[in-house]
C-alpha cells in the first residue's frame, strides 16, 4: 500500500505544479485553491508511505513520478517541445524509479 501512496502522491505533485501555473502567481482564485487542496492530499499520501519506506527512497520516487508527470502535463497542456534528448532523460528517470523500487 505504501507504494500506492506514493505513486498518488507523485500524481498529485504533477497536478498541483500545473494548477500553480495556472493561478498565476495566485492572481487566479480557482487554480490557487486547488493548488493548496491537491497540495495537501499529496502531503498527506507521502506522510502515509514514510510509515513504511525510507524517506530517501520515497522522496526520490515520488519527485521523479512528479517530474516525469509535470513533463508530460507540460507538453500535452502547454505545447512545450518534445524529442529525443527529452525522452532519454525521461527514461533515465524512469530507470532510477524502477531501480530504487526494486532495491
Amino acid at each position: 500500500m505504501a507504494w500506492i501512496n506514493i505513486l498518488i502522491a507523485g500524481l498529485l505533485e504533477t497536478i498541483w505544479a500545473v494548477t500553480l501555473k495556472w493561478s498565476n502567481g495566485f492572481t487566479n482564485l480557482l487554480p490557487t485553491v486547488a493548488t493548496i487542496v491537491v497540495t495537501l492530499l499529496s502531503f498527506f499520501f507521502l506522510s502515509q508511505a514514510l510509515k513504511t519506506i525510507p524517506i530517501g527512497t520515497t522522496y526520490a520516487v515520488l519527485a521523479g513520478i512528479g517530474a516525469i508527470g509535470t513533463v508530460i502535463a507540460d507538453i500535452v497542456l502547454f505545447g512545450e517541445t518534445y524529442g529525443i534528448v527529452r525522452s532519454v532523460c525521461i527514461g533515465l528517470i524512469v530507470i532510477g524509479v524502477i531501480g530504487l523500487r526494486i532495491v
